[in-house]
């Protein structure tokens, strides 16, 4: 056997010299004639201006601090990838942008019943992550654009919060409506689990990393490997971005100071039921107490966090209820629709900020944390 897989080897060692070079010599797709050469020759320019002790140091500062739309260092990081382009040659010029960016001043999930448990919500400080320790620039970990709630329910799980487990659930006579749903990360986009949810009656959803797909089931976990660990969460906006994304008052247009603004009621890609993302480690005392693993694993919805209850999926039969609190200044009055300004200024303005800065050219810079 190890004789055989030695041959292998050597084989591949010896092979893979001399295709490549035959590889580097044809044609490229779309370069006909001559231009294939001149494409490897502005190709080999290219390359022989790269230096990777400037792309190490470049992204070292550029994740040295968090630089979320808005923030202190956000401009900083604009200014300074708007100054490298003007040494490379490029024309440019750094524009301001007024989009509707809330961040939350309340994050709170506690399990009421039958027994106690509070969220930490919160992510640890590593030793060998310098960066991990900035608390004061750091978000939180939440989800943009949900809109603010408190809310108390049974919690019911519902995988990966998509029609189909929907329907699922719908078999097996499980209705979702008056609760709060638990969905794991993975199958769409995110923010499609929060709209799914609220067309099925829920009053709030929780949304969870699971190490099935992003953690100890798939690799070593940070900071030895790739792979969230416990305590991690993912952050992200939860908008309706399949409608139209981008900024949620201005639909379509760019958010410039004059633009035409949707009043928070009218804004269509805002959730309609409070959104929070936790970690696993958060997740693992909730569904503990949720009982669907038995059936999960018959529906392929088995998640390593839980495998110590024999119930449906979906099923609450322990009585497990949540409260789900979040305040970030996007409170819905539909019983008053009627115009209003939405301005920066003022207690109950004091999170949700219209400012940005964008370079102009392929610029995507900003980041809810240090990344």
């Amino acid at each position: 056997m190890r004789a055989t897989a030695f041959a292998l080897v050597a084989a591949l060692v010896l092979i893979a010299p001399v295709g490549h070079p035959r590889a580097a010599e044809g044609p490229i797709s779309g370069f006909p004639g001559n231009q294939t050469e001149v494409q490897r020759a502005l190709e080999a320019r290219f390359d022989e201006g790269l230096d990777p002790g400037d792309l190490r140091s470049w992204m070292q500062h550029l994740s040295s601090r968090p630089h979320h739309v808005g923030s202190p260092f956000g401009r900083e990081v604009a200014e300074f990838i708007a100054d490298k382009f003007r040494e490379w040659g490029y024309e440019t010029e750094i524009e301001t942008y007024q989009v509707l960016f809330p961040t939350p001043r309340l994050r709170r999930l506690e399990m009421v019943a039958p027994t106690r448990f509070t969220a930490a919500l919160e992510e640890p400080v590593l030793a060998e992550d310098r960066t991990s320790g900035q608390k004061d620039e750091q978000l939180p970990t939440y989800n943009a654009y949900s809109i603010d709630g408190d809310v108390t329910g049974d919690l019911v799980y519902v995988n990966y919060g998509v029609p189909a487990d929907y329907e699922e659930l719908e078999r097996r006579g499980i209705d979702v409506a008056g609760k709060v749903v638990i969905a794991r990360y993975g199958g769409s986009w995110r923010g499609i689990k929060p709209k799914v949810a609220a067309e099925h009656g829920a009053i709030g959803c929780l949304i969870y990393s699971d190490p099935r797909d992003d953690g100890y089931a798939r690799g070593d976990v940070y900071p030895d490997g790739p792979y969230r660990m416990a305590d991690g969460a993912q952050r992200g906006s939860v908008a309706d971005m399949p409608l139209f994304p981008g900024d949620p008052l201005t639909p379509n247009v760019g958010a410039t100071e004059d633009a035409d603004r949707l009043d928070l009621d009218e804004a269509p890609t805002l959730t309609t039921i409070p959104v929070l993302p936790i970690s696993y480690a958060d997740a693992q005392p909730l569904l503990g107490r949720a009982g669907w693993t038995a059936g999960a694993r018959r529906l392929a919805w088995w998640s390593p966090v839980d495998v110590s209850r024999g119930s449906r999926p979906g099923a609450s039969p322990s009585g497990t209820r949540i409260q789900l609190g979040h305040r970030a200044g996007l409170q819905r009055d539909r019983a008053a629709r009627r115009p209003r300004a939405v301005r920066p200024v003022g207690a109950a303005w004091e999170s949700p900020r219209r400012v940005g800065e964008r370079c102009r050219g392929p610029d995507q810079r900003t980041g809810g944390h240090d990344g």
